[in-house]
């Protein structure tokens, strides 16, 4: 059965095998209190990487026993996040998640070619799963947050990402969307075209388990009665699972509409690193750093 609303997913998670997160300088009281609550839950066991005196403070000041985390010290933003990518490579930790570190330092982290936690050829994408009350199910969107403007081969990793989050929901053969302004195919509009690419890659068995079409404007995606008056079928238009964005433009202005004027709650990962990466803004609420944190825990190998 498909998980259709975010907190669906504290329930299943506990039904794979517990995970070791590892927090970047996690000196924040958001980070360490959505771990403890993730702790609490059975999702997740904590490792806390950060100055450890601020971290017992902080834990103090919120009423949680900080004997309930693993407490590494390292005091130094930089040397913490690096220290929290080591735990992840050497299997101590199988989910890294940003705490207090700024999202340059912990991408860097991520991406040193010595010690961090990409494959050649490796593709990172930032992955993330919007409840919207006025849809009757999850949307897992690409991308929003990290690839500014996606070339095809970017996309297509974008696609296969999307493709995978939306399995781990428990959606067996997800219906992606390629987002455009228009659904024509218009030589002289990339995304179009790229879309239309990507959508027969699908049909031809190069992109597998999902139902993939486009281009395809965001009404006809999620509007059933949108796509028949415009005249489009198929098994995507009007019941979309997964949205793929043209571009960070379309993408982040649809993610923070979502959030922020819709009040939609909202988990995000990064995918493409040897192990899922939560990259929360430090300014995100204490549930949705809970809820990414059960997405990463359900995605996780």
């Amino acid at each position: 059965m498909s998980i259709t609303r975010l907190e669906q997913m504290l329930e299943a998670v506990k039904a794979k095998p517990r995970r070791r997160l590892a927090a970047a300088y996690a000196n924040d009281a958001h980070t360490i209190e959505a771990v403890h609550d993730a702790v609490g839950r059975g999702i997740v066991d904590g490792t806390l990487v950060g100055d450890e005196a601020v971290i017992r403070k902080v834990c103090g000041e919120l009423g949680i026993d900080p004997a309930q985390f693993r407490i590494i010290h390292e005091p130094s933003e930089v040397k913490a996040a690096a220290r929290a990518v080591a735990l992840v490579k050497s299997g101590e930790a199988q989910i890294l998640m940003k705490g207090l570190v700024s999202t340059d330092k912990y991408m860097r982290a991520i991406l040193n070619k010595d010690a961090g936690l990409m494959d050649n050829g490796a593709i990172l994408s930032h992955v993330s799963v919007i409840e919207h009350a006025s849809y009757p199910k999850l949307l897992v969107c690409g991308d929003v947050a990290v690839i500014p403007y996606p070339e095809l081969k970017e996309k297509i990793a974008i696609t296969n990402y999307v493709v995978g989050v939306a399995q781990a929901l428990g959606i067996a053969r997800p219906k992606v969307a390629l987002i455009a302004a228009s659904e024509q195919v218009l030589p002289k509009v990339q995304p179009t075209v790229d879309a239309a690419i990507i959508a027969k890659m699908a049909d031809r068995g190069q992109i597998k388990g999902a139902w993939v079409d486009g281009p395809m404007a965001l009404d006809v995606a999620v509007d059933a009665e949108c796509a028949r008056t415009k005249g489009v079928g198929g098994e995507v238009a009007g019941d979309a699972d997964c949205l793929v964005f043209p571009n960070i433009d379309a993408g982040n202005v649809f993610y923070k509409t979502s959030s922020k004027l819709a009040g939609c709650e909202i988990a995000a990962i990064v995918a493409g690193a040897q192990a899922p990466c939560i990259l929360s803004s430090r300014g995100d609420s204490v549930l949705t750093k809970l809820y990414s944190i059960a997405l990463a825990a359900l995605t996780a190998k």
